[in-house]
């Protein structure tokens, strides 16, 4: 293990077994290099790797801080590692995302408020307006995807799982899969498949909203490229 490896670990334990905190200010630069056992050079160094991991943050002359260690932060490293990958290990993201997502529907079905489903519904009649507009404004309906399911994720009640939703989900992941997606009317029935999940969060059916889910997403994924060659990595 190298030093930056031994300040990272030290630094997650600190904060394991409650030595720290969300919002506590690490001990002085010298102090917790002596702590840890480091030199101050590999501290500075296990601090930044930390802060772009989303644990730590560095505040102009007045120490680092640890983070809200909110989920959705914590995850956006992982979002950066899809965004990272080619279109040929789209379908195995994608198969955890359905599992995730379906799950996702039948909690906000017993959870969702009238105001998100209102929000849900403004969503879904912009994305029909822009499918009938000619031609189709793909980065207006993207938008438009990207919050429908975002909402339905929030609504499920659990931090986590909207963090991880979002991460394997999110806007660049989408942009890739949509222009992937060569088929004529892949927009319409797409709208037509997220009506049929607020039907059901609407209603307060959640195995309606997770059928209706897991249904759109299986179609999604049947779009998606098989080829594990390189043109399938070139697609963009």
């Amino acid at each position: 293990m190298s030093r930056t490896e031994e300040v990272v670990d030290g630094v997650r334990r600190m904060i394991a077994d409650g030595e720290l905190g969300p919002g506590d200010r690490l001990p002085v630069e010298k102090d917790l290099a002596d702590q840890l056992g480091v030199s101050r050079g590999s501290l500075r160094e296990g601090v930044r790797a930390l802060s772009v991991l989303g644990v730590l943050e560095t505040r102009q002359g007045d120490g680092t801080y640890v983070t809200s260690l909110d989920p959705a932060r914590l995850m956006s490293s992982l979002q950066f590692a899809v965004d990272l990958q080619g279109a040929s290990s789209a379908p195995s993201f994608h198969a955890v995302r359905r599992v995730l997502e379906t799950e996702a529907a039948g909690l906000a079905a017993h959870r969702i408020t009238p105001e998100a489903l209102a929000q849900a519904r403004t969503v879904l009649d912009e994305a029909a307006r822009t499918v009938a507009t000619v031609p189709v404004d793909h980065a207006a309906f993207i938008e438009a995807d990207t919050a429908f399911h975002r909402i339905v994720a929030d609504q499920s009640g659990n931090p986590v799982l909207t963090a991880l939703v979002e991460a394997l989900a999110g806007r660049t992941v989408r942009e890739r899969l949509w222009r992937g997606r060569h088929e004529e009317g892949a927009e319409a029935r797409t709208v037509r498949d997220h009506e049929a999940v607020w039907r059901a969060l609407a209603a307060g059916d959640a195995e309606a909203a997770r059928v209706r889910m897991a249904a759109h997403l299986l179609d999604v994924g049947e779009s998606l490229p098989t080829d594990a060659g390189p043109e399938a990595d070139e697609q963009p």
